[in-house]
Parts: C-alpha cells; sequence; structure tokens
C-alpha cells in the first residue's frame, strides 16, 4: 500500500514538474503511470477533464472558509485573490481517486483595479497532497478539492392550461 502511495506521489510530482512552466492554457496530462498493487504491473491511466474545479479558500485574519465554484479560464474572486483555472482533471471512478488542477492566482492590489495584479502562484494543485505545490501567502489558502462538469439545463416549462 505505501509503495502504490509513493508510486502516485512521485507521478503526481512528475506532472506537476513537467508542466510548472504550463502555457496560458495548460495541457491536460492525457495518460499517467501508476501502480496498482506493490507487486502489480504499471497501469496507463486516462484522466477526465471536467469544466468546473471545486475549491475552498481560508481567509487566515477571520479564519473564515470558504468553497466555491471555479469554471475554466473565468476569473473567480476570493477576497483580495483573483483564480483563474486553466485545467481540472480527475481519474475514472474505478481508479484511485485523485484530482488536480491548473491555477493560476493573481494578487490585487490594495486600492486599485483588477487590472492592477501581481501572480503570486502558478502550477499544479493536488487535491490528495494540498503541500505538493501550495500558494504560499500570508492571508490565504487555496486547495482543490474536486473537478465536475458543470451542465446547463433548459428550464422545465410548465403545460398551458
Amino acid at each position: 500500500m505505501r509503495t502504490t502511495l509513493v508510486a502516485g506521489a512521485a507521478a503526481a510530482l512528475a506532472v506537476a514538474s513537467a508542466q510548472a512552466q504550463a502555457p496560458a492554457h495548460a495541457p491536460v496530462p492525457s495518460a499517467q503511470p501508476f501502480a496498482q498493487s506493490p507487486s502489480g504491473p504499471q497501469a496507463e491511466t486516462e484522466w477526465q477533464s471536467d469544466n468546473v474545479a471545486v475549491l475552498q479558500g481560508l481567509d487566515k485574519i477571520t479564519a473564515r472558509v470558504s468553497r466555491f465554484d471555479a469554471p475554466i479560464d473565468k476569473p473567480v474572486r476570493f477576497g483580495t485573490l483573483l483564480i483563474t483555472v486553466r485545467a481540472c482533471v480527475k481519474r475514472p471512478p474505478e481508479e484511485p481517486p485523485e484530482t488536480a488542477a491548473f491555477l493560476d492566482i493573481d494578487k490585487m492590489r490594495a486600492g486599485t483595479s483588477s487590472a492592477a495584479t501581481k501572480q503570486v502562484f502558478s502550477g499544479w494543485m493536488f487535491a490528495s497532497s494540498p503541500a505538493i505545490s501550495a500558494l504560499e501567502d500570508p492571508v490565504y489558502d487555496v486547495n482543490v478539492l474536486d473537478c465536475k462538469t458543470e451542465t446547463t439545463a433548459a428550464p422545465l416549462s410548465l403545460p398551458a392550461k
């Protein structure tokens, strides 16, 4: 079991290292090797790509925890942070659970418009191991919880009377 976790973490770290300098639209990892069991063979796993990341933010000053959805390529504001998710992927349900998101996080300067920002984080974050690649900010923590597919359903129409 420990070998599986170590192999999975090593593979996740390899993906994070390879994608550290990702372009504006980060490529989604197409396949990730992992060990099925300590003595089992290596297998290729297709990651499922979703269009919404479920994030959790902590304001360390007020000790408030917020859970929020962040659609791909649409900036979401959390305090003075502007968070843009570039990719959100997770393993299929039959595989060991893992979720990863490529985030660009900018900090807005006090008393200025959102155009005046400073990038404080850009890279992959992993739900199972947030310490591998974490936002280092004195006021805020941001973690990836999950990925989901946002569906837009047409509203139900009532029959005419």
